[in-house]
């Protein structure tokens, strides 16, 4: 090597970390806990109902967003095919199991299913038929279009269900695609999205967001009565849901610029700086693998059904939701359930020279972490704003 490209090298700053995609990460999977949190409430309140399908319309397909966008559709090296191993199919073997376990001691339940994921489970699968389909959309003139055709058409096939999450896979696949497309066309940068946003912009987004509460409330007794809520699942066929009508999937589509339109207009809305909650971010699937564990004894007991006083539960359950977030994406637990979320099992690959030890520099849903996730960026502890 020469001694001007050595010092290229040298010189050569790394990329810096956008600290906004990691308050989106952590803004989601707050939303995800919330909405797993006040399910059983909303049986008995209207306003948990309203809470839920506001949060329902969104929060999944913001969250497939942000995991397209920072997901490359060229053809997979081997390093990134062991990544699907290590980072999805072997963390969900795992916790399938220990669910199947859970649910035999609670439930009474004797079946392992691996083709059926456990509650949460989906999207980890989802994750995985994601990245297989991505490098073929990606060759076609419109994989955006495609892939709408797709989330659409699937619904009037009454065979695609919930085994392997193919239902709810295809269904949200347009968001993980539109999360590609807004990376590969640069519009995040040309528009200087994560970089700052004028208040007329934000008071955009705010009404946005409050228009779609202004139609729930009101009709709150319809969406009950329809069941709309599972229209946001992407897991049963239009039959299944009771939309016989040939037009049904103008729904799905209708459902579909609706996500699209209040992600947009959240993320709006959330910090561009560095925050208490950015470092946090970078661990999302911690949260999202262990918070079940959390609610489940909760739901079983009863406890998350709050018949006397729904509203006190809810507002309750949504600041404990907030609380469970922080504490499963803090460094000990981390530490501690490191083995089942983010496992190395370097024996199982005839090469293992790729397949570093101890913890991974990047996320399962594809952006690369800003340092070794156990060390702190600085000599001094790092100071929350």
């Amino acid at each position: 090597m020469s001694a001007e490209a050595a010092g290229k090298q040298t010189t050569a700053a790394p990329k810096p970390r956008v600290p906004f995609w990691d308050n989106a990460r952590f803004a989601c999977i707050v939303l995800v806990v919330m909405g797993h949190a006040i399910q059983r409430i909303t049986y008995d309140s209207d306003a948990a109902l309203v809470t839920y399908l506001w949060i329902y319309a969104f929060h999944m397909p913001a969250f497939a967003i942000v995991s397209g966008y920072f997901t490359k559709s060229g053809s997979p090296s081997v390093r990134q095919m062991k990544r699907v191993i290590t980072d999805i199919l072997v963390p969900y073997a795992i916790m399938e199991t220990i669910w199947t376990l859970v649910q035999f001691l609670v439930e009474g339940k004797g079946e392992l299913n691996p083709t059926r994921p456990s509650w949460t489970l989906w999207f980890l699968l989802a994750l995985g038929i994601f990245r297989l389909v991505l490098p073929y959309l990606a060759l076609l003139r419109w994989p955006l279009a495609v892939s709408l055709i797709i989330s659409v058409g699937v619904g009037y096939l009454d065979n695609v269900d919930s085994t392997f999450s193919l239902a709810r896979a295809l269904g949200i696949l347009p968001f993980f695609v539109l999360g590609w497309q807004l990376h590969r066309w640069k519009l995040v940068d040309r528009w200087r999205v994560v970089e700052r946003q004028t208040w007329v912009i934000r008071g955009i987004a705010i009404v946005v967001l409050l228009g779609w509460l202004a139609v729930l409330v009101p009709l709150i007794d319809l969406w009950r009565a329809i069941d709309l809520r599972y229209w946001f699942f992407y897991d049963q066929s239009y039959s299944g849901l009771g939309g016989d009508q040939w037009w049904a999937g103008g729904v799905r589509l209708g459902l579909i610029v609706l996500a699209a339109l209040l992600s947009a207009a959240f993320f709006v809305l959330l910090p561009r700086r560095e925050t208490w909650m950015t470092t946090l971010g970078q661990y999302t699937m911690y949260v999202y693998l262990l918070h079940s564990f959390v609610l489940y004894p909760l739901r079983e007991s009863g406890v998350l059904r709050g018949e006397e006083l729904p509203e006190l539960y809810l507002v309750a359950m949504l600041v404990f939701s907030l609380v469970i977030a922080i504490v499963l994406s803090s460094r000990p637990v981390r530490r501690l359930f490191r083995p089942l979320v983010e496992p190395k099992p370097r024996w199982l690959f005839a090469d293992s020279e790729d397949t570093p030890a101890g913890p991974s520099r990047r996320d399962p849903t594809g952006a690369m972490r800003a340092v070794a996730p156990e060390r702190p960026r600085h000599p001094d502890p790092p100071s929350f704003r």
